[in-house]
């Protein structure tokens, strides 16, 4: 195995193991309303699991494909600017209880996303496609972030919801 397929899999593990640490599905979570087609919680880990293994052999390809230092630097930046986008979304919407904040966020992890898709075509056209999956899966997420909002706000202070406070009325 080479030095860049253990990287690209030991920060995809490390993105995996920090989202779930960063995850309550607790009795919060539970009691905000969703929508019909929410997503099972069981889903989400497979899903995930394919998506960020897809996201890894996307770093791979295109770092094979930037041939000098300026274009390693340039997809260290679009994987790095990712990271930072995909860890900040659970402690908004789970520890923070800010579905709303999250919702904010999930549309710079968008971007983030769409930046690796474009961004990464000209080092291979390959690793581009590997990451459509998770564009769209973090569109349906946006999507999926939004509804809640819509459905629990006002969300006005750390753990103090709609979904909070009809359950005391």
């Amino acid at each position: 195995m080479t030095t860049t397929i253990i990287v690209a899999a030991g920060l995809a593990v490390l993105l995996a193991l920090a989202g779930g640490l960063l995850t309550e599905v607790g009795p919060w979570y539970r009691a905000l309303r969703k929508p019909g087609w929410n997503p099972p919680d069981w889903a989400f880990g497979p899903i995930w699991t394919v998506i960020l293994s897809l996201l890894a052999a996307s770093g791979v390809l295109a770092w094979r494909g930037a041939h000098t230092p300026t274009a390693h630097l340039q997809v260290a930046i679009y994987f790095a600017v990712n990271w930072v986008f995909h860890l900040a979304w659970s402690p908004l919407f789970f520890k923070l209880k800010r579905p709303d904040w999250a919702l904010i966020e999930n549309m710079f992890l968008l971007g983030s996303v769409a930046a690796l898709v474009i961004g990464l075509r000209p080092f291979s056209v390959l690793a581009s496609w590997l990451d459509v999956p998770y564009l769209v899966w973090v569109t349906i997420a946006l999507y999926l972030n939004y509804t809640i909002v819509r459905l629990n706000e006002p969300f006005s202070g750390v753990g103090n919801t709609a979904a909070t406070s009809q359950g005391a009325a």
